[in-house]
């Protein structure tokens, strides 16, 4: 893994180069290196899966499963059943054994997404198999050890929560015995560029779309944006935008936003801090470009011209979606 120091890290779809970002990413590796539960702390749509599964298939427990569960979607009586399995004749339609997903996860990690959705009486039954490390399936007469490691997240403020006692206290610090803030894209503006042209290219192959760009106003438009949804929401923006395309360039009438504050935020009522971004993205890209265009694609020299070290060069080609073969004079 890159450290902070080379300015960009790479898991999968966990792609950025601003500061917060990297001070989550670090953690990556510090906490796959140890067992302990693990909480993961950000809003809707900023990856806390993605880093779950970084932690998980980068730890001690990488052979074993990963086992995600969505903790929202389970109705309250049949938590502890999908957790804990039943024994043959639990109840009346239990006419075999089922393993329920500590089982299924047993070796490897257990990831608890929206766990603060959990009602009190699961949050209870969490908090004994975290305390015990062991579990007894509905209906069973032997309790079952539990290798398994707890990782959690939640896109709410459980402390609140534990104020409002809609939260076990004991749980919240439980589960908080490590943690990871995860930032919403709109503090990471850094990022924006360098994840949407990754997400362009991602679609551009599976849609055999060729070398494909952002038009300087598509890169505005992206770049102005606040992105509520963030990541998750900035990765459809650009899959709808590459099926809308139909040319190479994607421009930003392709661009469908959630709200109509771009175009007029950007040319009026946009922070200093929103133009300013802007105005650079459009600045690097272009000049980028021309350089790339005078020089052939070679990208020794265009480095060189620019004042920048060849590794710190690509790394802004691969932020505007750049490639030197396009700019090959036998292109």
């Amino acid at each position: 893994m890159a450290s902070a120091n080379n300015m960009k890290i790479h898991y999968g779809s966990l792609i950025g180069e601003s500061a917060s970002f990297l001070r989550a990413v670090n953690n990556i590796t510090i906490f796959s290196s140890s067992d302990a539960t693990l909480l993961l702390l950000g809003e809707t749509g900023t990856g806390k899966e993605l880093f779950a599964r970084a932690i998980h298939y980068h730890g001690l427990r990488n052979p074993k499963p990963f086992v995600p569960i969505n903790c929202a979607a389970l109705p309250d009586h049949l938590v502890e059943n999908e957790l804990f399995g039943h024994a043959r004749g639990a109840f009346t339609d239990a006419h075999s054994e089922q393993r329920g997903l500590l089982a299924e996860a047993q070796g490897g990690t257990l990831f608890l997404d929206e766990v603060n959705s959990l009602s009190l009486s699961a949050q209870a039954k969490l908090l004994r198999l975290l305390q015990d490390k062991e579990y007894r399936p509905l209906g069973g007469s032997m309790a079952r050890s539990a290798d398994v490691r707890v990782i959690a997240a939640t896109n709410s403020d459980l402390l609140k929560q534990v104020q409002a006692r809609s939260f076990r206290q004991d749980l919240y610090y439980r589960l908080r015995t490590l943690h990871v803030h995860i930032p919403p894209l709109r503090q990471r503006s850094e990022d924006i560029l360098l994840l949407a042209n990754h997400f362009l290219n991602e679609y551009s192959l599976q849609y055999n779309r060729g070398r494909t760009f952002f038009s300087t106003t598509a890169l505005e438009k992206l770049q102005g944006h606040d992105w509520p949804g963030n990541v998750r929401e900035l990765q459809g923006v650009v899959h709808q935008a590459i099926l809308m395309c139909g040319s190479t360039v994607v421009s930003d009438q392709d661009i469908a936003l959630a709200s109509n504050d771009t175009a007029p935020l950007i040319l009026s009522g946009a922070t200093l801090r929103t133009r300013k971004a802007c105005a650079i993205a459009q600045f690097e890209r272009t000049y980028l470009t021309e350089l790339l265009s005078a020089n052939e694609g070679n990208i020794s020299n265009a480095a060189r011209q620019a004042g920048k070290e060849r590794r710190s060069f690509q790394r802004l080609l691969r932020k505007y979606g750049l490639s030197r073969a396009s700019f090959l004079k036998s292109a």
